[in-house]
């Protein structure tokens, strides 16, 4: 491995560890909500990771066309890559909404609009990944999970503006609603720094999980067209013919 190589393959796992670090040190130092109290902040990861589970299906859907079009792999990849960071932060913005559920509407769960849409889209998009276990051809599974990658996004909007449309013990949107923001300045600041964060640590993520992606691909294809190295190929046959 070269230097760049390794600086290449390093410097995800910085920005990571950074964004997650700058997060934690914002939240903490924001002032607590009048109302919630300590409990608010929460909502410095939980509003970040569902912004994030929002931007990871969208580009799964436009990488899904784009692979369509071109039929090249490499969106193919790039689709996976986002729609298991996607379910990674879904399935956080699960688990944070159901502690703070517990604690302001005293029950873990309730079948609300909000909630029960984005439990339905995180098994949708877990059923993606799923569908492209079901076979080994690379095009093939390009082409399956490619359609369900662009139709499944249609359940972005409903999820967020359910809260709208519908009436819902979950709170509106807090970031992006048609009468704009009205939460203190301080909690917008550090809200938007979590945001950013959140952000940065989702493309870390993304160049992480397409390189795996490769490489699996490359190794399904060795195996596919026998090119790759086979187990025992360098142990040489013993020569019978000579004494001890």
């Amino acid at each position: 491995m070269t230097t760049m190589e390794r600086r290449v393959s390093v410097w995800p796992w910085f920005v990571m560890a950074a964004a997650g670090l700058l997060t934690f040190v914002a939240a903490l130092t924001v002032a607590a909500d009048a109302v919630q109290g300590e409990l608010s902040r929460i909502l410095y990861v939980h509003v970040p990771a569902a912004w994030l589970a929002y931007v990871a299906f969208g580009v799964t859907m436009v990488a899904s066309a784009i692979y369509l079009w071109k039929k090249d792999l490499r969106w193919d990849r790039r689709a996976l890559a986002s729609a298991e960071i996607g379910v990674l932060f879904t399935g956080l913005t699960i688990a944070l909404g159901m502690i703070w559920g517990k604690t302001t509407w005293g029950v873990w769960w309730t079948w609300d609009a909000r909630l029960t849409l984005t439990a339905i889209m995180f098994f949708v998009y877990v059923g993606y990944l799923a569908l492209r276990r079901t076979t080994d051809d690379l095009d093939a599974r390009a082409k399956r999970a490619a359609i369900l990658g662009v139709l499944a996004v249609a359940q972005v909007p409903l999820v967020h503006f359910s809260v709208v449309w519908w009436r819902s013990l979950h709170q509106p949107p807090t970031l992006i609603k048609p009468e704009g923001l009205s939460m203190d300045t301080s909690m917008v600041v550090t809200l938007f720094i979590a945001v950013f964060s959140f952000t940065a640590m989702y493309v870390a993520m993304m160049f992480k999980r397409t390189e795996l992606a490769r490489l699996e691909d490359d190794v399904l294809m060795d195996e596919q067209t026998g090119s790759g190295p086979v187990a025992g190929e360098a142990v040489s046959k013993p020569d019978l013919t000579r004494g001890p």
